[in-house]
């Protein structure tokens, strides 16, 4: 069955998206659209030089026309976090993009699955759906995919092993308020504390680690500019989920009605992904803590929404 994925922004993140994308062979049509055309042609130019190295795939640069039979739209549009600048502080100048985006899109795209990527992503995610009248299930965020990346990355390093061995999760906002599931993260089954202390290795400073992830963005900010190539791969992971209907468990961004008693934002949980997007959210037991610093994130995100109209 051929698949075709449409990226809309070919700045930093779109083009590395579309590297990544291009790279997995996961589909067989990649499109890349943006204000600037020139842009999003010497992308695409650039790109398709070395596919004879990845396997049969058609990159090029597009229009709204070409999402027609898009299985997938990675919305990566808009303005780039500036140094200093958190992520909800862009959130009045997307939420006008993310408008005008999905009323061009939704006159061409038979449907699918939105992929917001821009941030701040819950914000965005959440205007998306409202915006576009999409069902619920095929409009999705990027969310905690890149921080729960982070988090088990630190932790793999810290325990010295496999970061694929390391199950842990961040959920809620994409941001400051995000929530560390220390009492879920485990390796091979048993609790990182425990697999410390049988291997003889410290238990992790845990206010140190969180801190750590937290500051990734602006540590990489302050350094480059900007943040593309740890996205673009949560970003294909994401899109591998849904184009190989692999219903895998991933902290993605959705809109969330009762789960922790929390209604009526978008933010990320523990959500199976497949082919027709969010399939199923897992209400997983959580501490005392955890479960009121989630609520918090979930006000944090709510206050965004009600200053910006939504």
């Amino acid at each position: 069955m051929a698949v075709k994925i449409v990226i809309i922004g070919a700045g930093a993140v779109g083009a590395a998206v579309a590297y990544s994308l291009v790279t997995a062979n996961l589909a067989n049509e990649v499109v890349l659209i943006d204000i600037d055309r020139a842009r999003a042609e010497g992308e695409a130019m650039d790109i398709a030089d070395g596919t004879p190295f990845t396997g049969p795939v058609r990159i090029y640069a597009g229009d709204y026309e070409d999402c027609r039979d898009a299985l997938v739209i990675v919305f990566a549009a808009g303005a780039n976090q500036r140094p200093g600048e958190t992520r909800l502080d862009l959130a009045a100048r997307n939420l006008r993009v993310v408008r005008d985006v999905t009323d061009r899109l939704l006159r061409h795209w038979s449907g699918g699955v939105l992929l917001m990527v821009t941030n701040p992503v819950d914000v965005l995610t959440y205007a998306a759906l409202r915006f576009s009248g999409l069902p619920e299930h095929a409009v999705i965020g990027s969310g905690t995919v890149l921080d729960s990346a982070r988090f088990r990355h630190l932790l793999s390093r810290h325990c010295r092993v496999d970061a694929r061995n390391v199950h842990a999760y961040v959920l809620g906002e994409h941001g400051d308020s995000q929530v560390f599931l220390w009492s879920r993260a485990a390796i091979a089954g048993i609790h990182v504390d425990e697999f410390c202390d049988r291997t003889g290795v410290p238990r992790p400073d845990r206010q140190q680690l969180t801190d750590q992830v937290r500051r990734a963005a602006s540590e990489i900010i302050s350094r480059k500019g900007a943040t593309y190539y740890g996205v673009s791969l949560c970003v294909r992971r994401i899109c591998e989920a849904i184009v190989r209907d692999q219903q895998s468990v991933l902290t993605v961004s959705g809109l969330v009605q009762g789960y922790y008693a929390i209604t009526d934002t978008s933010f990320s949980l523990p959500t199976v992904v497949g082919r027709k997007g969010r399939l199923k959210v897992l209400d997983l037991p959580l501490d005392d803590d955890e479960e009121k610093a989630l609520r918090h994130s979930a006000g944090v995100l709510r206050q965004v929404l009600r200053e910006n109209g939504l």
